[in-house]
């Protein structure tokens, strides 16, 4: 068996920050070149920018890397295939011996295990972050075994994901949808905090306030969980992520949790069409602005209606399952 060994980031990588970028530069360097900031989604990328930029200032960062983000979804990084600026909310990670896309796989999926010790609003120094120790597989000679980490990527195998829905989806005439507040359709509940000096591992659901995993931070032993059939929603972190709940779980403080009202019936179908219409007003939370309870009850989102006025979930629901790959939900 490959032994593991321990390795400080700055052992393995070339660190660097990124620059701040201005709304006019950002503006006038329009481009096709990447640009990385702190965002959880879109592998990173923030904006596109010319090369031309460099003259203000900006590196142009050569692919393969790693790009991280510093503040928002703190710690999550991301790999990147093409050349890429990157803007002050991340670093970049270039390995110090030059290798292959999968290389950079295997170290991203360790590198995110360490989150969890960047949630609730800490960002990251460049100077903590470099001196991050993770285990790696390792050589006789303690070096990293880059050979072992590409061979497990390449490895890895996965077959196409099939659906028997044929049908086209179902047509969204959106000017016909009304507006209803998040509080009249649904009985808000609050996620309790929980210290990691009390978790024990188990089987039950954690949830925390990241983008990924549905939510799902870890696996712990509790007898005190929350019912399922319901949406979460991350009112801090990576605020208004909203995932579907099908099991029992406990949610961090960081987690609102939405239960339907008596006089409409969730279903996974119907969840899922309100969680994107949900996450639509993410752009309202951003830069460090918490959906609270409170806000998020008196939030209105637009969604389809029968002709006296009550919201029409079997439409929802109809829509959804004539989506491709509705049957793999």
């Amino acid at each position: 068996m490959t032994e593991w060994k321990e390795f400080s980031v700055e052992q393995l990588f070339f660190v660097k920050r990124g620059k701040t970028l201005s709304l006019e530069n950002k503006s006038v360097y329009v481009g096709d070149i990447p640009c990385i900031n702190g965002s959880s989604e879109n592998n990173g990328v923030f904006c596109y920018l010319s090369e031309n930029i460099t003259e203000m200032g900006f590196e142009l960062h050569k692919a393969p890397a790693l790009s991280l983000a510093r503040v928002g979804n703190a710690g999550k990084t991301f790999v990147q295939n093409s050349d890429f600026f990157i803007a002050d909310n991340a670093f970049s990670l270039t390995l110090k011996e030059k290798q292959e896309i999968p290389v950079y796989l295997f170290i991203s999926t360790v590198l995110d295990l360490e989150t969890i010790k960047y949630s609730y609003g800490r960002t990251i120094s460049i100077e903590k972050y470099k001196n991050l120790v993770i285990k790696l597989p390792a050589l006789e000679n303690g070096k990293p075994d880059y050979h072992f980490m590409k061979n497990y990527i390449d490895g890895l195998q996965s077959r196409p994901i099939q659906t028997s829905v044929s049908t086209g989806a179902a047509e969204l005439a959106v000017n016909n949808w009304r507006s209803y507040s998040m509080g009249s359709l649904f009985d808000f509940a609050k996620g309790k905090r929980l210290v990691k000096a009390d978790m024990v591992s188990g089987d039950v659901n954690y949830l925390g306030a990241i983008s990924e995993n549905n939510g799902v931070r870890e696996k712990i032993e509790t007898d005190h969980f929350q019912r399922p059939n319901c949406i979460t929603v991350n009112y801090n972190g990576s605020v208004g992520e909203a995932f579907y709940q099908s099991e029992a779980f406990w949610a961090s403080d960081d987690v609102n949790i939405l239960y339907a009202k008596d006089f409409w019936k969730m279903n996974k179908y119907i969840a899922m069409f309100l969680i994107t219409v949900i996450k639509a007003n993410r752009y309202r939370f951003g830069y460090g602005r918490k959906w609270t309870l409170e806000k998020m009850k008196e939030t209105n989102i637009k969604l389809p209606s029968q002709t006296d006025g009550m919201p029409d979930f079997i439409y929802m629901e109809n829509y959804i399952k004539s989506l491709p790959y509705s049957d793999r939900i």
